[in-house]
């Protein structure tokens, strides 16, 4: 696997997506297959999509006669359970901004209307601070004509924040404005706060569906093999690093460190190190690795300078963080821990040691993170996007609920939120992704010293 396996004590009920009660409304999709092409593919409550489709997996699940873990496949239903003419939709994202969320923005508008004949779409402003009426944010109209062409601008236009807010209140909210669905938009912060919402509406009994679309840059969200945003991300990221090993082959001994995003998850340095291929060292927050000593990071470095006289570093945000105090941990509105600068504490120390024993060099150091994240889509992420968005509204349309839309082994699933947030997903060090790294940097294997090593500045 190219990143960590399924916890082993997973059952299929982890799978299994709510519903809000019986499919009495035939889809308005039964109207519209041109008489020159095939009916409309419905999918029925069958079709399901495995979680391991290897020969070995195939082979335990026969000879032991258990039935295989699978996702709900995602896709337009026959039956709906909310009746078009009469839902009301709301739409919030949330977060960090993110290649793609005007796409999704975008798509789910479209979808509502043209397909479904959803026109009262309104979108909640700055996050879930936009269903707090203190705040006092007015909602947005999302018409097809509004949305037209946002997708060719990055960010999103409805802002966004981070934070929890109160849930009553947020339902309060729903339930004032009589929305029949929600979709939120957001990462792994956003996917807890739409849970409890959920939570919250099943507490009163109200016929709410909440959905959620996997946005993050860090492709980090458990159970969903890529989130929109990622692809672009790292596709700049490529292209930042390349005019970063430009810098480095410019001067004798030339070092260019770049820092990407990435608070638990290397996906994106990863990624853009085997996109470009001239990358020297990755250092991600999966993996350790010692500064000092024989098999150090700073010893590894004056190697590769003294035999190539130039070095391209990509670290991720998260990685090196044991190199930093623990106490007094600071934390982010979202309850994220907020990572100390590991790219600011390489370069110091990397001029701290070179100086310090007469080795020549010239360090640039590069924090891209903000361009990246606020930029457009991409044309494979915009697509990705809109795929996400439509299967969302099928969903949500059948009545749906407490899920995130994702994406397995190329096929469109639905996911429930709380295993989707049950933990990070990330780069599995002995897997086939991180042997393709090492053989594309040349970095040694391990940077870390033997256990019991004493580490000397000197060594």
């Amino acid at each position: 696997m190219l990143f960590q396996k399924i916890e082993k004590d997973m059952k299929q009920d982890d799978f299994m997506v709510k519903t809000l009660g019986k499919n009495n409304v035939k889809s308005p999709l039964l109207q519209t297959p041109r008489i020159d092409s095939p009916s409309y593919k419905f999918i029925s409550e069958e079709d399901r999509i495995l979680y391991d489709n290897t020969l070995e997996g195939f082979k335990h699940h026969f000879e032991s006669g258990e039935e295989p873990i699978s996702f709900e496949k995602a896709g337009p239903h026959g039956n709906l359970f909310f009746e078009p003419a009469k839902t009301k939709v709301g739409i919030v994202t949330c977060g960090g901004l993110c290649p793609g969320l005007n796409n999704v923005i975008r798509s789910l508008v479209n979808q509502l209307n043209y397909r479904y004949g959803i026109n009262r779409i309104i979108g909640f402003q700055y996050g879930y601070e936009g269903l707090i009426p203190s705040y006092n944010h007015p909602v947005v109209d999302l018409t097809p004509q509004m949305v037209d062409a946002i997708h060719l601008t990055g960010g999103t236009i409805l802002g966004s924040s981070r934070g929890n807010q109160d849930v009553p209140q947020m339902v309060d909210t729903l339930e004032i404005m009589n929305i029949n669905i929600l979709f939120t938009i957001g990462g792994d912060g956003t996917l807890r706060g739409a849970h409890a919402i959920h939570e919250e509406i099943e507490r009163r009994k109200l016929r709410i569906a909440v959905a959620g679309i996997p946005k993050t840059i860090d492709n980090d969200i458990n159970l969903i093999e890529k989130s929109f945003g990622f692809e672009t991300a790292f596709t700049i990221a490529n292209d930042i690093i390349r005019y970063a090993h430009n810098e480095a082959q410019g001067a004798y001994n030339g070092i260019s460190l770049l820092k990407l995003m990435g608070r638990d998850s290397g996906f994106i340095a990863a990624n853009a190190a085997l996109a470009i291929q001239e990358v020297n060292f990755v250092l991600i927050p999966e993996m350790k690795f010692d500064l000092y000593g024989p098999y150090g990071f700073l010893k590894a470095l004056r190697k590769r300078l003294e035999e190539r006289h130039h070095a391209v570093i990509v670290v991720a945000e998260g990685a090196g963080q044991n190199f930093f105090e623990t106490e007094g941990v600071e934390k982010d509105a979202s309850g994220n821990v907020k990572n100390k600068d590991i790219g600011l504490y390489l370069k110091e120390k990397i001029e701290e040691e070179f100086k310090a024993k007469e080795f020549p060099f010239s360090l640039k150091y590069i924090d891209p993170s903000y361009i990246i994240r606020s930029a457009p889509a991409n044309a494979n992420d915009s697509k990705f996007c809109s795929l996400l968005a439509q299967n969302a509204v099928h969903a949500a349309m059948a009545g749906r609920t407490d899920f995130v839309v994702g994406n397995w082994n190329d096929q469109f699933t639905l996911l429930p939120i709380p295993s989707a947030v049950a933990q990070r997903k990330k780069i599995n060090i002995h897997g086939e992704l991180w042997w393709n790294i090492m053989e594309a940097t040349g970095q040694p294997s391990r940077m870390v010293n033997p256990e019991g090593f004493e580490i000397r500045k000197s060594e």
